[in-house]
């Protein structure tokens, strides 16, 4: 399956690297963000590797929301508990990392899945800087463009029925950022399609912290050095 390389599974306890979140982040995702990098002081596994664990554990219900309540660092043992209608995934120590709420109809096939989880966690890459820089400079206001600081908070979707393909496609359809001080709630809605047809949708939602005034010239560098990464990922590829 597409995430064979990024963890590993004894019983039911997984362990994920820093070196494999860092190469999912960037691999699967094209997500460069700086807290996913695995020397960053304030690394953290990414969000989406997490929601894609589940859904290889627990397959895809017709309803699922993914609350994310702790940050998890290098190789963390974290429980994935038996199947039910509310899940939380722990710590060893039984700190909560993700909680999940579910129901209706489940589909737990692999090419499914794998589909499923391809093409959302590229769409959900995407939020930076191509979807967050316009609402920022609409707002005017930025995070510390030296130490950025965007988090995954929560996501849920909604299929119509799971009587679908195993190649679906997820499309953004709307954006918008509300400001709390200095913090912004960023939010992604989605629709899944199964070809041409609209098969379901979705909410993702992100926390911008430490945000200050909008300084155009800062805010473009900040740009241009992730770019920048990008670029040198693809070309060392």
């Amino acid at each position: 399956m597409l995430l064979d390389p990024y963890y590993a599974q004894q019983d039911n306890i997984i362990t994920i690297t820093a070196e494999q979140a860092c190469t999912f982040a960037k691999k699967e995702c094209e997500d460069f963000n700086p807290i996913h990098d695995k020397d960053s002081k304030r690394f953290c596994i990414p969000g989406d590797l997490l929601f894609s664990l589940a859904l290889k554990e627990y397959g895809a219900s017709e309803s699922m929301s993914f609350t994310f309540t702790n940050m998890v660092k290098d190789s963390v043992p974290l429980t994935f508990p038996e199947c039910a209608d509310e899940v939380q995934i722990t710590t060893e120590q039984g700190k909560s990392v993700l909680e999940i709420s579910k129901s209706g109809e489940k589909n737990s096939n692999p090419d499914f899945i794998d589909s499923l989880i391809k093409n959302y966690v590229l769409f959900s890459g995407q939020n930076f800087p191509g979807l967050l820089m316009p609402l920022l400079e609409k707002h005017q206001v930025m995070f510390n463009p030296e130490k950025p600081l965007v988090m995954y908070n929560s996501m849920s979707f909604k299929f119509d029925n799971l009587d679908v393909s195993n190649h679906i496609h997820v499309k953004l359809a709307d954006t918008y950022l509300e400001v709390e001080k200095k913090r912004g709630n960023f939010f992604l809605h989605f629709d899944i399609l199964d070809g041409d047809k609209v098969i379901g949708r979705g909410i993702k939602t992100m926390v911008v912290a430490g945000l200050r005034p909008y300084e155009h010239e800062a805010i473009i560098g900040c740009c241009d050095r992730y770019l920048a990464r990008r670029n040198d990922f693809v070309k060392n590829c």
